[in-house]
Parts: structure tokens; sequence; C-alpha cells
């Protein structure tokens, strides 16, 4: 039985590696976040009700009209915000799915983010919160600001039971600030919008001078069943709220962040001993992976 459960697993994360026609490195995929939840994403991918494309017809998600038709009340709470500089990096290290996007400049503001709750938002944001109150399906949602310049290098999104949702809002509306999906580019303009499915590679880059601020949106996926979809909002309230990061005092801190607190001191210590010898940094990685991975097997 554990030999079966070890090559279900594999098996799940070969079929995400082989997904799309954009792939990473296979030992760069074997490691990366993603893999994590590789079987319950297969999952998600085998009861999806929405084609396995890179972009998604925004008709496959009629609610998100609301979003649209508001786009201009939006964005005026999002220029606001962006003003008052709240839309920002992590003032701590608490916020484990975007710490590495902080490097090149990109910042956020959280509107909602499963059951966490963010009393901030509702305080600055109150028009986009109401709006965003009377769909459902969001389940996550933020401001996000991408400077001149900045790229987001290619990377995959770990959770599949969601798809993604952006709103151009303020942006330079020029082909050369664009986001790539499995290898197809789409250019953010204002008030228009698009549906991915991020667990495709993608990255992102604002080759302008100009800012770029969008609403980003985690959409719960369609599933084929009511018991898929039950499976799906219990493991999102569940294993994704822990990933909550604050806006500022108040707004509640996810278990997962918490623990990503103690382990970016940890990594103070990864990184001197990679600046040091690179060498024997990837020695070191190499034996405790296999370490973890044979506490597995013979568990």
């Amino acid at each position: 039985m554990k030999w079966v459960i070890v090559a279900l697993y594999l098996g799940a994360v070969v079929y995400i590696h082989l997904r799309g026609k954009v792939r990473m490195r296979f030992l760069r995929q074997l490691f990366d976040h993603s893999s994590v939840l590789a079987p319950i994403n297969a999952f998600m991918y085998l009861f999806s009700r929405v084609p396995a494309l890179p972009y998604i017809p925004n008709e496959s998600l009629p609610a998100l009209r609301a979003l649209d038709d508001n786009w201009q009340v939006i964005r005026e709470e999002a220029l606001r915000l962006r003003e008052a500089q709240r839309i920002r990096a992590a003032q701590k290290n608490d916020d484990a799915g975007f710490n590495s996007f902080f490097k090149s400049g990109w910042k956020r503001f959280y509107l909602k983010w499963y059951d966490a709750q963010h009393p901030s938002a509702a305080e600055w944001c109150p028009r986009t919160v109401q709006i965003l109150r009377g769909i459902p399906q969001v389940k996550a949602a933020m401001f996000t600001e991408l400077p001149p310049g900045a790229k987001l290098n290619p990377h995959r999104d770990p959770f599949a039971g969601s798809l993604r949702y952006h709103l151009g809002l303020e942006t330079p509306n020029d082909d050369r600030c664009f986001i790539e999906v499995d290898g197809q580019r789409y250019s953010w303009r204002d008030g228009q919008s698009v549906v991915f499915d991020e667990t495709y590679v993608h990255w992102a880059l604002n080759g302008t001078d100009q800012d770029r601020v969008i609403l980003f949106c985690d959409v719960e996926r369609p599933l084929r069943y009511r018991w898929a979809e039950a499976f799906n909002a219990w493991f999102g309230r569940h294993a994704m709220s822990a990933a909550s990061s604050p806006n500022e005092e108040g707004d509640k801190t996810g278990l997962i962040n918490k623990l990503f607190g103690i382990a970016f001191v940890v990594g103070r210590y990864r990184r001197r001993l990679k600046a040091w010898n690179r060498t024997v940094y990837k020695i070191v990685k190499f034996v405790l992976i296999v370490g973890v991975i044979a506490l597995i097997i013979w568990w």
C-alpha cells in the first residue's frame, strides 16, 4: 500500500509537469510547491467543468460580470489606496505565497482571503468589498501593483481549486506590459478582464515606464459534481485560509505565514551557506531532500 501511495503521488507530479506546452525542468518541478498539492490538483482537473486551456472564456464565469460592470468604482478605491501607500509589500515576513514577488517591487492589498478576516479592507475599500461579498465564487481578492521594469519569473501556482481573474484598473495599455500563460501573452487594458488557469507556467513583465494596477481574484473552479465542489470548498476553507496574510495590524495571519516567519529566519543561514560555497550548499540540500523522501517511504 505504501508503494502504491508513493507511485500515485509521483504519477500526479508527472501529470502536473506534462500539463501544458511550457514546463519547468523536472527536478525543479519535483521540488516545487505546486507538487505538494499534485494529487489534489489532479482531482480538480479530473472533475473540472471548464476546458483545460491556459485562458478561460469569461462567459464560463458569469458571476464576474459584476466586477467588470463596476470597474470604475473599484478603480477609484484602488487609486485612493495607492495614493495612501497602502498597496505595499508585506511589512513583516508573513506572506509566504508571494514573498518572492516583493523582490521585484510587486505590491498587494488584500480585500479577501477565503475565511480570513481583513478589517482593513472594509475600512479602506468599502464599495469594492461590498461588491465582492455579492460574488461567493470569489474566494480571494486583492489589488496588486507591478511597477515599471518589474518582472515576475515563470512559476505555477500551487492550488488548482481556483482560477485567476485579472481586471485592469490603471495600466500602461501597452503590449509591453503583459502576462504570459503557457506561452500565450495577454496585455492588460483599463476596464478589461481576463480569466486564466494559474497552474500553467506563467510569468509577467511591465516593460513600460508606467505603473500597472489591477484587481486580482481567485475564483472557485467550477466542478462537475456537487460533492466535488463541497470538497473544494472544504479544502479552501481549512487549508487555504491558513495562508492568509495581513495588510496591517488587526488583520488575520494564518498558521502557514506564522510558521513562514520562523522559516525566513532559518533561511538567512541557508543563504549564507549558499553564498559561502554553492557546491556544499547543493550537497546539503540534496542530502536533506533525499532524507525526507526516505523517511516518508520507510515510515
